[in-house]
């Protein structure tokens, strides 16, 4: 295998991505979740509207959902 160096450049964009990132509480989780469950919005607008991936929604929610009783994993 071929390993490739990262430019400099590189390296500050990923930096910069990782450091922008937001991290939702878990208060912020399960209120998304249960926006979601309400039904006023679909997944798709909701998530828009959150900033998230429907895939980020989905994951919570299967998280919500099959084990409220560890908030860790929230």
């Amino acid at each position: 295998m071929r390993k490739t160096t990262k430019s400099p450049g590189e390296k500050i964009v990923k930096d910069i991505k990782l450091a922008t990132r937001k991290q939702y509480s878990a208060e912020e989780k399960i209120r998304i979740v249960l926006d979601g469950l309400r039904g006023e919005d679909s997944i798709a607008e909701l998530c828009r509207r959150e900033g998230i991936s429907q895939g980020v929604y989905y994951k919570w929610s299967k998280d919500f959902c099959t084990d409220t009783r560890n908030s860790d994993r929230f």
